[in-house]
């Protein structure tokens, strides 16, 4: 199924948007992968999936536990994170004394995960909990000193912030004299300081677990996990009162961790593929109800997450109100669950619009930035909508390869999102950035932050960025396409897709095998959808029989589409990953297309 040498395919050539086809690793051109037979044998399973898990560092003996991961083999003690056993204490004589806490939730998926998970658990332990979750145009982002009073003036005596906290060390400070603070985070802190209370954060510099690539609603489950667990060793279940079952809660971890574009390797591949088992069962109303809105068909699956729930949830935080994803999470009330689930989805379509009026014009400065000589795009304007910013940043850094900041401009500040590249780390840049004084507010992590600042400063902070990332300067246009292996078109079968479906889910550390399909012509092609950015075509092979189904979208950014849409119909190489999806109980085999380059 693989060739074993690089062809006219890699290396050599380049596609039509100029892209390098490469070999993801080394190894996978290798003739004689000596190890990788052994661990196709020992694993009993194809030389194709075998060539693709030794590439990717799984050794023999690791492979069983790699395509089968066991959440108790990968659990860490929750301990091991600094502070989380001081964290459980509180957490346990708030629950010994019926206290009334406080949870302040960040407005993105992660947020509302980690507030749902610890809101369900500790009601059902016999607390009383208020949430909030802060407007992002009228509060921002991070604990604010009217929420968190509003909060207490409502008889919280312990507050808890998720996903945010570990910066606000003013706001925190200021309230630890009328109560207990906890900050369960995983943003980087701007240096060793820390808020008074208590903070578990894999990414604080005192911190030696090793955690450091966990979302928040993964610390707020290990932090659940240490609490009940002491609340076990002291008894205190004893009486008869039920021990929550955290399992059940999985399905909030896997969502948080997948949309927070965590790695899913290690223990978030453990936490992902046992919380998507818990989110197929259907038995969270809230996710089962926007599943159904959302169209998703088939069992819970990391696209699903990405692509339709996530956006769904971060709609509301976006552009509408912040707490309609907490909402839906939490709500019992078959009701109530369908009328937030479709509020949601028509939210969203309103988000989609507002980011395509945005898309088009910042397409265009940032081909002029480049076109300057800017390492770094840094883009902002006045009628901007701050909700979708972030999403306009990740759409820029993934068609032009470079850190892309995008913010909007209200009353002479300026306010936005940034995404990185992999191997530059945007988060250190922006919070170097506000230790200098050029940003009023500040941080996040490598591959994504949040910032503002006055317009004045906006050249001298540009000018600073270029510096400190200035080896962006050295990036391709378009980061390579790298190739998992090539096959022919008579190769491609519902029975290899299968195979390569072993190895999800699919994410950062664990991409999608991406393979190359040999000598081909593209039969057939046709626009479908409601705006027509969708290209679907019938691929052909030399014998003139064989055929595949292949799809692309936004075939209108495509630099290659023509290619397939050229009725002479050329030899093509193309590249993509193969799917068998079900459909009305009937499998189906789709190639999705990456590239395109004539044979």
């Amino acid at each position: 199924m693989l060739a074993d040498d690089t062809g006219a395919v890699l290396g050599v050539t380049r596609s039509a948007g100029n892209r390098r086809w490469i070999w993801r690793d080394p190894r996978l051109a290798e003739a004689d992968n000596r190890l990788a037979l052994a661990l196709a044998q020992q694993a009993n399973i194809p030389e194709l999936l075998a060539r693709i898990l030794s590439a990717r560092g799984v050794a023999p003996h690791d492979a069983s536990s790699f395509l089968n991961p066991r959440l108790r083999d990968a659990m860490p003690d929750p301990s091991c994170l600094q502070d989380m056993d001081r964290a459980a204490e509180r957490l346990a004589q708030a629950v010994r004394n019926r206290e009334h806490v406080g949870l302040f939730g960040d407005y993105d998926v992660d947020g509302a995960c980690g507030t749902a998970l610890v809101c369900d658990t500790l009601r059902e332990l016999g607390c009383t909990v208020s949430t909030h979750i802060p407007d992002r145009l009228t509060e921002g982002y991070g604990p604010n000193t009217a929420a968190l009073e509003n909060l207490l003036s409502e008889g919280a005596t312990l507050l808890v912030c998720i996903d945010c906290g570990t910066a606000a060390i003013d706001i925190l400070n200021g309230l630890t004299d009328r109560a207990d603070i906890i900050v369960l985070d995983h943003h980087k802190p701007d240096g060793a300081a820390l808020p008074k209370g208590i903070v578990v954060n894999p990414n604080r510099l005192d911190c030696t677990s090793g955690l450091n690539n966990i979302c928040a609603t993964a610390v707020a489950f290990l932090t659940m996990v240490a609490t009940i667990r002491l609340l076990r060793r002291t008894n205190w279940f004893d009486d008869g009162q039920a021990i929550p079952d955290l399992l059940q809660r999985l399905d909030l971890t896997a969502l948080a961790t997948i949309c927070d574009v965590m790695p899913l390797t290690g223990l978030n591949r453990a936490l992902v593929m046992q919380g998507l088992r818990v989110m197929s069962r259907g038995e969270r109303l809230g996710l089962a109800t926007l599943s159904s809105v959302a169209g998703v068909k088939e069992e819970a699956s990391a696209m699903a997450c990405g692509f339709a729930l996530g956006p769904r949830i971060n709609a509301g935080g976006r552009i509408a109100q912040a707490d309609l994803g907490l909402k839906l999470l939490l709500s019992e009330d078959v009701v109530e669950a369908r009328a937030l689930a479709e509020q949601l989805d028509r939210v969203n379509r309103q988000r989609q619009t507002v980011e395509s009026t945005i898309l088009d014009s910042a397409m265009e400065q940032a081909q002029q930035q480049l076109d300057a000589g800017h390492a770094v795009i840094f883009l902002h304007g006045e009628n901007w909508h701050p909700g979708v910013v972030g999403i306009v940043a990740g759409r820029l850094k993934e068609r032009y390869n470079r850190p892309a900041l995008v913010a909007a401009l209200t009353d002479g500040i300026i306010k936005g999102s940034a995404r990185s590249v992999s191997g530059l780390d945007l988060g250190t840049a922006i919070i170097a950035a506000r230790q200098n004084g050029l940003l009023l507010t500040g941080g996040g992590h490598a591959m994504a932050a949040g910032f503002s600042l006055a317009a004045e400063r906006a050249e001298e902070f540009h000018a600073a960025l270029n510096t400190q990332l200035s080896t962006a300067l050295a990036l391709p246009k378009q980061d390579a396409l790298k190739l998992d292996g090539i096959m022919t078109l008579a190769g491609a079968s519902i029975a290899v897709a299968d195979q390569l479906a072993r190895l999800e889910p699919f994410g950062p550390g664990n991409e999608e095998p991406v393979l190359a399909i040999s000598n081909v012509r593209c039969v057939k092609s046709e626009r479908i959808g409601k705006d027509g950015n969708t290209l679907r075509v019938i691929l052909q092979g030399e014998d003139g029989n064989t055929r595949l189904r292949g799809l692309i979208f936004r075939a209108g950014d495509k630099p290659f589409a023509p290619l397939l849409e050229d009725r002479a119909m050329p030899l093509l190489h193309v590249a993509g990953t193969l799917r068998a999806e079900t459909w009305q109980e009937r499998k189906n085999l789709s190639f999705f297309i990456s590239d395109a380059t004539a044979a």
